[in-house]
């Protein structure tokens, strides 16, 4: 009989899987949040379903679709003509001399037709997801939702739609938690009247002259971000109230920048949204990234990354679907496999993580059928060993392996490792009666499973009862031993993802 040794130091007793732990939160029914980070630090920042839920689906969906060339940042790309030619030459090419057509230019051609919120609700709910929802507004200033704080939105142009109320009202209805993310700190313009800062990394839009991006027109001085930072940061903080107002979001998601608004607005906005979910009824949750919000009341983010060991803070990381880096969707768009996918968000949730991943529908509404099939594998799998992953807690150690992770560029290490059955990663019930054991690859019928102990902690006798292929639910052969814990691999039907053995504790 051949044999897979994995080695691992257990320094506690199996049975000690416990919930790293949590800080210490008021017991108030209610309470009304001033201002302050002193105030705001009450805020319990990962409630329970939050910390239950794992894995939830967002899109880059918007104006920049409708060219569908190079990523998401084309419209910052595009009027930085020095550093990017290949942005101008191809707007030009299809569809006119840059002073002439735009970015605003494209809304028209952002029809969403096929956009169908019922049919993305059900969609997600297949793949598993526990909470959805819309990027509501990116770097570009166009607003996904109804707004009557920003002219250049969703419902009064392009589709015609008001997509963020159709697809929360439709999350919901499916019982779903809803989240809206925000990108629009890095939308104004930071030259401050300084022709050597008019291409500044800071603003999306680079002012020229010769462009729209320069413009007076009250309305695409907003769409381009060519305002003042106090109007601005009113501007910013209004549309965030507005979506709160109108649709309740669950959860509320930041990209960077939120250090070039004012610290004030900032505070501002969280309390707002804070007492509206005391109002609603909602325990509410604040995700950013990097130092953008106080970790006392507020989830961290990490982009295309994660932790590289069990944290005690419950975390989250975002990471999209495509293979090359484009969060919207391109033309001849690349995708990760379900194998890779689910591999690597087993590894984020055996460190106390949360997955936020991302889909790329067409400017059309549509969602292609290779990203469809792509949710649907990873759902067919959730299906099967859910239980190993919702409303669970991580062991003290998230496992071992023979696997190189690459640094993250985001921090922690990257999103995209090549695991295997040789791989192993733990997460336990909350209950303490249970262990599951994740093996991430298709191990061969018969490969003895060992896992390598420590004395510590452990008695005389096993704590565990017994040890089932999760799939099936058949007990397997297993044995302690003075070194190991020792189970093979039976002669079943397996996952070509990854597989789980529950560990029934006693």
């Amino acid at each position: 009989m051949s044999r897979l040794i994995l080695f691992v130091g257990l320094a506690v007793a199996v049975w000690s899987c416990t919930a790293p732990m949590a800080k210490e939160v008021t017991n108030e029914e209610e309470i009304t949040y001033e201002p302050t980070w002193e105030s705001l630090a009450r805020h319990n920042a990962a409630p329970e379903w939050f910390k239950d839920s794992k894995f939830g689906i967002y899109f880059h969906w918007g104006v920049y679709s409708v060219p569908a060339f190079g990523s998401e940042w084309y419209p910052y790309r595009l009027y930085r003509t020095d550093a990017f030619p290949e942005y101008k030459q191809y707007h030009e090419k299809k569809y006119g001399k840059l002073e002439e057509f735009g970015y605003h230019d494209f809304i028209p051609m952002f029809k969403a037709e096929q956009f169908d919120a019922e049919d993305w609700a059900e969609l997600f709910k297949k793949s598993g997801a526990q909470f959805a929802g819309p990027v509501a507004q990116h770097h570009d200033g166009f607003a996904m939702w109804d707004s009557e704080i920003n002219p250049w939105n969703a419902a009064d142009m392009g589709p015609q739609k008001d997509i963020t109320g159709e697809m929360l009202a439709a999350l919901k209805k499916r019982g779903l938690k809803t989240i809206t993310s925000f990108h629009h700190a890095r939308l104004r313009q930071r030259h401050e009247g300084n022709p050597e800062k008019w291409d500044t990394y800071n603003s999306h839009f680079a002012y020229h002259p010769d462009y729209p991006t320069s413009s007076e027109d009250p309305d695409l001085r907003k769409f381009y971000g060519n305002m003042p930072q106090e109007e601005f940061d009113q501007y910013w903080l209004d549309q965030v109230n507005e979506v709160v107002d109108k649709y309740s979001p669950d959860m509320l998601w930041y990209d960077v920048w939120l250090n070039h608004v004012s610290e004030d607005k900032i505070k501002e906005m969280a309390a707002y949204y804070l007492n509206h979910t005391q109002k609603t009824g909602q325990e509410g949750v604040l995700i950013a990234k990097h130092d953008d919000l106080p970790k006392t009341m507020s989830v961290l983010d990490i982009e295309q990354g994660g932790k590289k060991d069990v944290s005690d803070e419950v975390w989250m990381t975002d990471v999209t679907i495509s293979d090359k880096g484009s969060w919207c969707f391109t033309e001849g768009q690349v995708y990760k496999t379900p194998e890779m996918i689910v591999r690597n968000m087993i590894d984020v949730w055996s460190k106390n993580g949360v997955v936020l991943f991302n889909i790329s529908p067409k400017a059309d509404g549509t969602i292609n059928k290779e990203q469809r099939d792509i949710l649907l594998s990873i759902g067919e799998w959730m299906d099967v060993y859910g239980e190993a992953v919702y409303g669970t807690v991580p062991f003290h150690t998230y496992g071992f392996g023979m696997a190189k992770a690459a640094d993250g560029k985001h921090g922690g290490q990257s999103a995209k490792v090549e695991y295997s059955a040789s791989d192993v990663r733990f997460t336990c019930s909350k209950d303490k009666k249970s262990m599951y054991v994740f093996l991430l690859g298709k191990p061969e019928a018969g490969k003895e499973v060992k896992l390598k102990l420590n004395d510590i902690g452990f008695g005389p006798a096993s704590p565990v009862k017994q040890i089932t292929e999760l799939k099936s639910g058949k007990p397997v052969v297993w044995e302690k031993t003075e070194r190991y814990y020792t189970f093979t691999v039976p002669n079943t039907e397996l996952s070509p993802i990854a597989n789980v053995f529950k560990m029934e504790l006693e």
